[in-house]
């Protein structure tokens, strides 16, 4: 057996993971026996001294249960100093079984320590580091099998497979990133002349609100002047038309005060005694019941009076009372609408009502202008994210239908709930600001300020932002009461994915 072939067949027996000493020894003996078969003692001999000092060489000595990176404060060669500085005892009462050390760092490898800790390497997966309590108790908390050396649990390494499935998730999720990262530049570039364009779209409406106004100014001068003549005109019409209803009233009434004096008149001598008038009870001036001669004399100022006395002073007095035994000559009629307007007054009507248009369109359109303008401003105002990326969402709602809500996330602006089979819709909160952390600030949107709940607070929204290639809600919870979180996916979340590496890197 050549040299070369003494260092290959140590490099095999060290493949084995430094978890399993006895299957690497198992494999060194494998060699030995092959020198042996082929009676080589001289090779035997540097097989050992090349294996041996190969295996310290590579392998990297260190207590059971200590990670790599705590490896330099377990020397075998000098005492132990617990890590929290506590005391320091000597090397062979490490992973002793009895707990010397404060902190457990004393018995990284055994249960001793109540509060020690048990480091897995599990290559092919990812280190961890569980309460020494578990160690051999039986159940496998490492994937590598090594916090049950000595318990008989039949454990079964399963690193490599779940290092296989965890770097294929890694992959999807890289994929997905990738994609949603692509996307996420073409947001960016959108928002930068969107935002571009806005500015500038903004700046001109500025300064053409400016000559709008003028417009307006001028057009509500030029309706005011067409609207005085107008309302003169119309003034006097109106005055004209009451003229004549009070006209035409007066000749109704004086109609009718005549009809009743002859009604009266019961002798139709052309005069009203006091005694025609005691059998209208109904004009007792006492409040008796009864009309007496002096009651009657009293209302006719006389004994008796003749047609033109009794229309200016007794009718009067007796109008609102007097119950006639004859139906009036004519019937009550409606009220009579006003006539037209002559056509002058119409004419000035009519120029008003265009000064009028003209002006309120003109009004409008500034109106409309301003409002175009706060939106501008507003939508130029908000922090879209460090490079716009977010920008896109403005504007837009989002649903998530479950078995009872419908719930809808408009970012910028607001979220709402509402039942699915009927009822007024809840408000959970307007935009109120970016609430990630320091170094992650656009990672969360909070929504504040809702409809208050019964005898509680007003409700709110936490909206976490994940990376992905659509923008979708998937998922909404109320982990408080009346605080609600939700989940949203888009391309604006994703940041470039770090390489995944097909095959895992073990700690030796």
């Amino acid at each position: 057996m050549t040299l070369k072939e003494v260092r290959r067949c140590a490099r095999n027996s060290l493949a084995l993971s430094d978890r399993l000493p006895i299957a690497r020894h198992c494999r060194f003996a494998v060699c030995l026996y092959r020198v042996l078969a082929e009676g080589r003692m001289k090779a035997l001999l540097l097989l050992l001294l090349v294996g041996v000092l190969g295996c310290w060489a590579v392998e990297v000595k260190r207590p059971r249960g200590v990670s790599l990176s705590n490896r330099a404060f377990y020397d075998d060669s000098k005492p132990f100093t617990c890590l929290d500085g506590s005391r320091t005892i000597p090397f062979d009462r490490v992973n002793d079984d009895y707990c010397d050390c404060a902190d457990g760092t004393d018995e990284p490898g055994t249960s001793a320590c109540s509060n020690g800790r048990f480091h897995c390497t599990n290559a092919g997966y990812k280190p961890q580091y569980i309460p020494s309590s578990r160690i051999n108790d039986g159940i496998c908390d490492c994937c590598d099998t090594t916090d049950e050396y000595n318990s008989g649990a039949l454990c079964e390494n399963t690193c490599r497979e779940m290092g296989k499935k965890e770097r294929e998730e890694l992959q999807m999720a890289a994929e997905i990133a990738r994609e949603g990262f692509r996307v996420k530049q073409l947001l960016i570039e959108d928002a930068r002349k969107g935002r571009e364009e806005k500015q500038t779209k903004l700046q001109d409406m500025v300064q053409r609100r400016q000559a709008l106004q003028s417009q307006v100014d001028a057009l509500r001068l030029q309706k005011e002047e067409a609207e005085k003549p107008e309302q003169e005109a119309k003034d006097a019409h109106q005055k004209a038309w009451e003229e004549h209803k009070e006209a035409e009233k007066a000749e109704e009434d004086k109609q009718r005060s005549l009809e009743v004096f002859t009604e009266l008149d019961q002798d139709s001598d052309g005069m009203l005694a006091a005694s025609e008038l005691r059998s209208h009870m109904e004009l007792d001036v006492d409040g008796d019941g009864a009309m007496s001669d002096e009651e009657a004399q009293s209302l006719l100022g006389d004994t008796s009076v003749d047609v033109g006395i009794f229309q200016e002073s007794v009718w009067p007095q007796i109008r609102e009372k007097f119950k006639s035994e004859v139906p009036p000559s004519k019937a009550q009629e409606a009220e009579p609408e006003m006539p037209p307007y002559d056509e002058v007054t119409q004419a000035l009507i009519d120029a008003a009502q265009t000064a009028r248009s003209t002006y309120e369109e003109a009004e409008k359109s500034l109106r409309d202008m301003e409002d175009t303008i706060k939106g501008l401003e507003k939508e130029i105002s908000l922090d879209f994210g460090p490079t716009g990326e977010f920008s896109y969402l403005y504007g837009e709602c989002y649903e998530l239908s479950t078995s009872e809500y419908v719930y809808r996330l408009c970012p910028f602006n607001r979220v709402t709930q509402k039942p699915k089979h009927g009822g007024s819709e809840t408000n959970l909160g307007s935009w109120g600001s970016w609430a990630g952390p320091e170094d992650n600030k656009f990672s969360f949107m909070k929504f504040e300020h809702g409809t208050s709940c019964w005898q509680g607070p007003n409700r709110s929204t936490l909206v976490k932002l994940s990376c992905g290639k659509d923008s979708i809600l998937t998922s909404t919870s109320e982990p408080s009461r009346c605080e609600y979180l939700m989940e949203f996916f888009t391309p604006a979340a994703c940041h470039p994915p770090p390489e995944v590496l097909p095959d895992d890197h073990d700690e030796l």
